[in-house]
């Protein structure tokens, strides 16, 4: 099992109630999972609680076999946890360029320099960014942007990613593109995916199975398109 939470509950500072949980989830080695709910529902704290960048209060997280949180307690940190993790909107830091930006996340991996080399001439040219090494991201349009993030996210080759919104900005045409390249990632991996959207389309295409979250709580997977865009 590629990832474990049981009993897991998280307070946000300043909250008067459960930002998410009591949860329990398994994902396994493979599986794309879509993950759907209103705004406010706790989508993006699940995210961050698997990362490590949110510390529960209560419960377990499990990742590949290794405790990572145990109640409050942080065992494994989130720049050590292995995760591939795409931010709402990007988070691209905007000071460096495309190709440094990719030679940043290898570097803290300790790649040695010729790999990072051949490793970031391969993320470019995936993403379809050749040409544009030195640019900063504010000189990208968004299509770029977000394929930069997405290289990002998967440069020292995850085997957990958390995408949370990857393609929310995009118009269809470049929604689209972008839904066939994780199809395409998705198929030719065993990484285990999660993937936040209120997107049917992406849920259509993408999903090896669907979750839902209301008020911090997994409930039924939608049954309709109507339900996964609310």
């Amino acid at each position: 099992m590629m990832i474990e939470l049981s009993g897991v509950e998280v307070m946000l500072t300043g909250a008067r109630s459960l930002a998410l949980g009591p949860l329990d989830l398994a994902v396994e080695s493979g599986e794309y999972v879509v993950v759907v709910g209103r705004s406010g529902s706790g989508k993006t704290t699940l995210l961050r609680t698997i990362a490590g960048l949110v510390r529960p209060v209560r419960g377990r997280v499990v990742l590949e076999g290794q405790v990572a949180s145990d109640g409050a307690r942080i065992r494994i940190p989130p720049e050590d946890r292995g995760i591939g993790f795409l931010f709402q909107g990007g988070g691209l830091w905007p000071h460096l360029s495309v190709a440094r930006t990719l030679d940043f996340v290898l570097a803290r991996r300790k790649v040695s320099r010729d790999d990072r080399v051949r490793k970031t001439g391969e993320l470019v040219e995936w993403a379809e960014l050749r040409g544009l090494e030195s640019r900063l991201p504010g000189t990208l349009s968004g299509g770029e942007c977000q394929r930069l993030a997405l290289a990002r996210a998967l440069a020292t080759d995850p085997r957990i990613l958390l995408l949370d919104e990857p393609l929310g900005a995009l118009d269809a045409e470049l929604r689209t593109a972008l839904v066939a390249k994780l199809a395409t990632l998705r198929d030719r991996s065993d990484r285990a995916t999660l993937h936040v959207t209120h997107d049917p389309g992406e849920v259509a295409h993408l999903a090896t199975r669907t979750i839902r979250l209301e008020q911090g709580r997994l409930v039924a997977a939608p049954a309709t398109k109507a339900d996964v865009g609310s």
